[in-house]
């Protein structure tokens, strides 16, 4: 069965960094594009990064452009989220999610609760 683990989240003081970390088994990793969701409490789930199949092209919302860097490592089946510059409304539960469109894979993983505050 696939799974997906999410690691790293915790508390971090504002201005501060995080780096998350997302490893991903039962599958070929290789073969989905990965991507970091949020949802804070009270509202709905967001984007906030993807990235192709090869690690080729990314693309983040636009409210953490410039301060978060999504990376993976096909070799260890490992997405990462960098997260830098944090502000308290980045406050939230961080998901994982891998996807593969061709056939309809969208599989999900428990989360991580990042928390910005001093």
């Amino acid at each position: 069965q696939v799974q997906l683990v999410e690691s790293g989240g915790g508390l971090v003081q504002p201005g501060g960094s995080l780096k998350l970390s997302c490893e991903a088994s039962g599958m070929t990793f290789r073969r989905y594009a990965m991507s970091w969701h949020r949802q804070a409490p009270g509202k709905e789930r967001e984007l906030v990064a993807r990235i192709s199949i090869d690690g080729g092209s990314t693309n983040y919302a636009d409210s953490v452009k410039g301060r978060f860097t999504i990376s993976r490592d096909n070799a260890k089946n490992t997405v990462y989220l960098q997260m830098n510059s944090l502000k308290p409304e980045d406050t939230a539960v961080y998901y994982c999610n891998a996807a593969a469109s061709l056939w309809s894979a969208n599989y999900w993983g428990q989360g991580t609760q990042v928390t910005v505050s001093s």
